[in-house]
């Protein structure tokens, strides 16, 4: 049985649509008497509850608010909310519903004055049905002894297969518009034209590709907030995939994708709901290292100076100040420059330094990862960047050390050869009390070691990586050299 979660989000309050007519669903759910059930909906990966009633001794109980529900997929959990069972929510919101959940599979729920749940429980009958044939029919293939008795399953699951897709493709041409015929579109994906199916060479493959993303969203619409009350693997799976799979991997890409679907989600405020919360998550703590343009500009076009009634306080300052540590240091911009003392006490500047490649680290000569990784960072750096004219500024960060923990590291290790400076708990105060962003903020420094990777212009190529995969992009951009 699957178990229901109360799912607190975290910028989430969950809010019920402004329509005014009302639900009222009468239920008889046995054999549970004298106990609560829940009605909730699916939200992606969420199943929020939003209301509860008490059965009474025949079962029976009823589901009413005052405002009207928006469609999507529903469910009604079990007292304890140790299982549930699915039904479809739209324009008819009053309506009467009995079910035996001991013989739920394999009877189904009746529904009453219901069309479209009809419709719902006839296509999970027949899908039910369709998918046990195919699965007899997929172990008799595995176990066949001849060509003959292969090829004759084959044909059959082929069969079968053919069935279901005509089966949908008539079930959506005979009910346009319902919520099934909305649901079952966004399930679908594009069907290659012959001369495509099967790429003879990289021409068609892209070909193919571009076809395939193209028609991608046919027959999806936006602003349809029906959509977002589905299973996290139907529309949200849906987008994953497009933006995992069919979307070049740049910020350019993403983010013209991204305000593509926005913008037509904009009439709907369910539905821009969703997607923002989607695409912030997403993007909150990025995968790959051009991904903080596209959060950036999430909150730069969408949050900075607009507010939503489902977005907390606190969760609209994690997300600006995410943004604001990440503006100074977006991929393939200038670096801000720093100017600290070194051990000598002189002031040190970054941008000041000469190089076709600077290493900037930031450190704490007591961090144990720090002792472990900077005299590697040093060695590879003696064995080959140096004579490819590599430099190293090194930014030691007061944390639990202090100026003598510092220059002992440096003195025993041999880092002679690197721009050493140190960064106290005063300077960074002092910048932060006369109104200048801190250095740790310029360059988002979570952790320690934290390793940024500069061309010669002073504009960042990669950031937050460790030593060896630096080595990497480094032996790719200085093959010239």
């Amino acid at each position: 049985m699957k178990r229901i979660s109360l799912v607190i989000l975290l910028f989430v309050c969950n809010i019920a649509s402004a329509q005014t007519d009302g639900y009222e669903i009468h239920v008889i759910v046995k054999p549970f008497k004298n106990q609560y059930v829940y009605l909730g909906n699916y939200s992606g990966k969420q199943l929020p509850i939003f209301d509860s009633v008490k059965l009474d001794d025949k079962c029976e109980g009823v589901f009413k608010g005052s405002q009207k529900l928006g469609g999507g997929i529903y469910l009604i959990g079990y007292p304890g909310k140790n299982g549930y069972f699915e039904l479809l929510i739209d324009k008819q919101q009053n309506f009467s519903l009995i079910a035996d959940t001991s013989t739920l599979l394999s009877k189904g729920v009746q529904f009453i004055n219901s069309p479209d749940n009809v419709l719902f429980s006839n296509y999970q009958q027949t899908m039910s049905s369709k998918g046990a044939q195919i699965e007899s029919g997929k172990k008799k293939l595995a176990q066949a002894k001849n060509a003959t008795d292969s090829a004759q399953l084959t044909h059959q699951i082929s069969k079968l297969d053919n069935e279901i897709q005509q089966y949908r493709e008539t079930l959506i041409k005979k009910n346009s518009g319902s919520i099934l015929s909305t649901l079952l579109i966004a399930m679908q994906e594009p069907i290659l034209p012959p001369g495509l199916k099967d790429p003879k060479n990289k021409k068609d493959s892209i070909k193919a590709y571009y076809y395939f993303k193209e028609h991608y969203w046919d027959g999806v619409n936006f602003w349809d907030d029906r959509l977002t009350r589905t299973p996290s693997g139907l529309f949200e799976a849906k987008l994953d995939k497009y933006f995992d799979q069919l979307v070049a991997q740049h910020p350019d890409s993403v983010i013209k994708e991204m305000d593509w679907m926005l913008g037509y989600a904009s009439i709907s405020d369910e539905m821009t709901k969703f997607l923002l919360l989607k695409f912030v998550n997403r993007y909150l703590v990025q995968k790959y290292m051009w991904e903080d343009a596209v959060f950036v500009h999430l909150f730069e076009k969408y949050f900075s100076n607009k507010s939503y009634p489902w977005l907390t306080e606190s969760g609209k300052k994690t997300i600006a100040d995410r943004a604001y540590n990440l503006m100074a240091n977006i991929t393939g911009t200038e670096a801000a420059n720093i100017e600290l003392p070194d051990t000598a006490g002189t002031m040190q500047s970054l941008y000041a330094m000469k190089a076709p490649y600077i290493i900037v680290c930031f450190w704490d000569p007591l961090c144990g990862h720090c002792q472990e990784t900077v005299p590697k960072l040093d060695s590879i750096y003696k064995n080959k960047w140096k004579a490819k004219g590599l430099k190293v500024f090194a930014v030691a960060k007061e944390t639990d050390s202090n100026k003598k923990d510092w220059m002992k590291f440096i003195h025993e290790h041999s880092l002679q050869d690197w721009t050493n400076v140190y960064y106290s708990k005063s300077d960074e105060q002092a910048r932060v009390d006369s109104g200048v962003a801190g250095y740790s903020q310029l360059y988002d420094v979570q952790s320690f070691p934290t390793l940024y990777l500069l061309d010669k212009d002073k504009r960042i190529v990669a950031k937050k990586l460790a030593f060896d995969q630096i080595d990497e992009i480094l032996q790719l951009k200085t093959k010239g050299l």
